[in-house]
């Protein structure tokens, strides 16, 4: 579930064109061009195989857990720079337990989960690389402790499945992405950067993706002890709050996921596979 972005922001229009039209290539910004001279170098670059539980898949990867943690913890920083994250010890407390609760049970455990609240009323939430899971306020007033555990369950369905850091490191390749990592000034050239694989993160996903993460939440969330038809409840107020809202009503996680009916229905048809 993508954040809420400024659309009329410069970094995110370059980026947002670059990443969704056919003819890309015309369209990507000069940062990203970057990549070339480069090329040969992550041709070269070490790259690890891993067998992905969550994808069932074997999957080639430039950025490895560590790199992935580094670039979550920069990344982090700049969410907290732009978001108010909220410090309220009973809410911290319930996000916590719930997202514990299903980070054990989730595919991935090579890394630490981070869940920290974002100020905002939108029923939304997103996932940056290294297991850092946002929840906005909004959504936390409004949903029933399985609702959130299904979200949460969602956001680390991507962060098992590699979504986030795959995208990123399939549009600006290696090189670029290990010099953010690395990186331990805040010039000119690293913000602009790092203003990139913000952008990249917050776009959302495919639909096969969405589809995957949503399988993930069932499992996730009744392997930890939650009931999975939290995930079709709060696909249904989704659907109710943009209803009432009428046609100008832009909630990013309707906008860009895969229809809301078509989401419900697949998620009762993988309830049903379990007894």
């Amino acid at each position: 579930m993508p954040r809420r972005i400024n659309k009329n922001n410069l970094w995110y229009r370059k980026v947002y064109r670059a990443y969704h039209c056919e003819n890309c290539c015309k369209l990507l910004p000069k940062a990203i061009f970057l990549i070339i001279p480069f090329f040969l170098f992550f041709l070269l670059a070490g790259c690890v195989t891993i067998y992905n539980p969550a994808t069932q898949k074997k999957e080639t990867l430039l950025i490895d857990t560590r790199s992935e943690v580094s670039l979550g913890r920069n990344m982090d920083m700049q969410v907290q720079s732009q978001f108010q994250v909220l410090s309220d010890p009973w809410k911290q407390n319930r996000l916590d337990n719930i997202g514990q609760k299903i980070a054990a049970a989730s595919d991935r455990q090579d890394l630490i989960y981070h869940f920290k609240i974002i100020k905002d009323a939108e029923l939304n939430a997103f996932t940056i690389p290294g297991g850092y899971i946002y929840v906005n306020s909004g959504l936390m007033e409004r949903a029933s402790d399985d609702e959130l555990a299904c979200v949460i369950a969602h956001e680390i369905g991507h962060t098992a499945a590699r979504h986030t850091v795959k995208k990123i490191q399939a549009i600006l390749g290696y090189q670029i992405v290990m010099n953010i990592v690395m990186s331990a000034n805040n010039n000119k050239s690293t913000i602009q950067a790092m203003d990139i694989v913000f952008s990249l993160a917050s776009l959302g996903y495919g639909r096969q993706d969405e589809t995957l993460a949503d399988k993930l939440a069932v499992k996730y969330a009744r392997k930890a002890g939650f009931n999975p038809y939290g995930m079709v409840t709060f696909f249904e107020k989704l659907k109710k709050e943009a209803e009432e809202k009428g046609a100008n009503f832009n909630l990013v996680f309707l906008s860009s996921h895969p229809p809301i009916d078509e989401r419900i229905k697949n998620v009762k048809n993988e309830i049903a596979k379990y007894p």
